[in-house]
């Protein structure tokens, strides 16, 4: 016999539809056909969105990357399609909560206290920042990686998750092709010219470091993926495929090939990008992927360590290209300790130097507000008293996150940053640890690792927290709380 709850589902079900109906044929008769047309989709998407809500996250996983081409002008700046579609998320999640369950009901997942805690610090932060705006602007970024972090973790299970996986690799393979295009056929702008011949991949994202960055969130995961499914699930899906395991083996070898592509075209990118922050992070990203895999697989990275130390000491001797060697060989000048003020600059050593003075400036910030900083948000604004001669111009950011962390919220917020990014790997650890060694989720657990590596590997030369990418951060770290919870439930 249905209960109460289910006749309530139906009658407000009954209700949207004629609703949506009576909005449609108003629109058919009052409007002119195009502008019907677009009412009938929107209600058509309403109507699909309030059955099935996760469908706005996937949209959500598309407007990162692409979400600053539809910018919405507010009094706190532009609103993008990121900031629209988390509010929508979060919407739909409640509304369902209140019809399905007449109550809000939410799950707290493992890093919801220390992702208080620094949202707590970066409020402190604001009691002393000289612009509010910017403060806002940058605590909210924050505040829609934490609420995409609890969305996900509570509303996902392992089938969603995986479509919600191939998303992403279908977004990166988009914004993937769309790089490979920019470098071959020299479409950008003539300050990204590589060589004369080539213009550095750079996507939807203005710059090249973060485009690569963005990719490089990707490609870990993908290679996770692979990885578990070839060396776990090929021999047995293959070859001894029983009855009854045909459709996992076509969804299974589906789901492997999209992760291939995705693997292969972000590299191609990322190299294309010209970014070497992005191959640094990528590539410690991509070993720790494999190694934390199987005993197996840390044999393995063993022989490709020596094999890429082989290839590097080749390097002396030419074997490799001089400016894939060129380019790496000034990298460890950014671990130097030295003065700005006393350096000469040239074209050679420009790069390295204005980072550098970036940095000078973070930690005089952090020296001269060592409690609460300038303010979550306000590096640029305060730039100007801290800069040093012959760099005017603030950038954005400090291209380092951890001093930029530690020059906007001082030393409470630099501690809880890394409060919480130690939980995150911790996580994340123990996502791959638990997982069945023959899952395909103890691969995507290390591929999230891998991305977390990725990540912070290359925020040392640069702050990725921008276009949207911390809500991609919070979707991969909602789907390392998945992966624990399934663990836990079949434990």
């Amino acid at each position: 016999m249905m209960d109460i709850a289910d006749h309530t589902r139906q009658h407000l079900i009954w209700i949207w539809i004629a609703l949506a109906v009576v909005f449609i044929a108003s629109a058919l008769i009052l409007l002119p056909i195009t502008s019907a047309v677009v009412v009938m989709g929107g209600t058509l998407a309403a109507l699909a969105l309030l059955r099935w809500h996760e469908l706005a996250l996937y949209a959500l996983i598309f407007a990162v990357p692409y979400g600053t081409w539809f910018p919405l002008p507010t009094g706190f700046g532009n609103l993008t399609a990121v900031d629209l579609f988390v509010a929508l998320v979060s919407v739909l999640w409640f509304i369902r909560m209140m019809v399905q369950d007449r109550s809000i009901s939410i799950r707290w997942p493992a890093l919801s206290l220390p992702f208080a805690l620094f949202l707590c610090t970066a409020l402190l932060s604001m009691t002393v920042t000289q612009s509010l705006e910017a403060s806002i602007k940058e605590f909210t970024k924050w505040l829609e990686m934490f609420a995409i972090y609890v969305y996900v973790a509570n509303n996902l299970d392992e089938a969603k998750a995986q479509r919600a996986l191939a998303m992403v690799f279908l977004a990166g393979i988009s914004q993937a092709a769309i790089g490979i295009y920019q470098f071959i056929f020299k479409w950008g702008p003539e300050g990204f010219l590589l060589f004369g011949r080539f213009i550095r991949a750079f996507g939807t994202f203005e710059q090249p470091n973060p485009y690569a960055g963005y990719l490089a969130l990707i490609a870990p995961v993908a290679l996770g993926f692979a990885f578990a499914v070839f060396s776990n699930h090929a021999q047995r899906l293959v070859f001894r495929r029983r009855a009854g395991e045909s459709e996992y083996w076509l969804l299974n070898t589906g789901y492997f090939g999209l992760a291939i592509i995705a693997l292969v075209a972000t590299l191609t990118a990322i190299v294309m990008s010209w970014s070497r922050g992005a191959w640094l992070g990528v590539g410690a990203g991509l070993i720790v992927t494999i190694v934390v895999q199987s005993r197996r697989a840390f044999i393995m990275s063993l022989i490709a360590a020596f094999v890429l130390t082989f290839a590097i000491l080749l390097s002396s001797i030419n074997l490799i290209p001089s400016v894939v060697a060129d380019r790496f060989s000034g990298i460890t000048d950014y671990f130097g300790v030295f003065d700005v003020r006393g350096v000469k600059v040239d074209d050679a050593n420009y790069a390295i130097v204005e980072r550098m003075a970036h940095w000078q400036s973070a930690a005089m910030m952090f020296a001269a507000r060592p409690i609460l900083g300038v303010g979550i948000g306000n590096y640029a604004t305060a730039y100007p008293q801290f800069s040093l001669p012959r760099w005017d111009d603030p950038l954005g950011h400090a291209h380092n996150y951890y001093l930029n962390v530690a020059a906007e919220t001082g030393l409470m917020g630099l501690g809880a940053y890394l409060i919480l990014w130690a939980s995150a790997f911790w996580q994340s650890w123990r996502a791959v640890r638990t997982s069945n060694a023959s899952s395909v989720w103890r691969g995507i657990a290390a591929g999230l690792l891998g991305m977390l590596v990725a990540l912070s590997m290359h925020n040392a030369f640069d702050n990725l927290f921008v276009h949207g990418m911390a809500v991609q951060v919070g979707i991969g770290l909602g789907l390392v709380a998945v992966i624990n919870d399934s663990v836990k439930r079949k434990a």
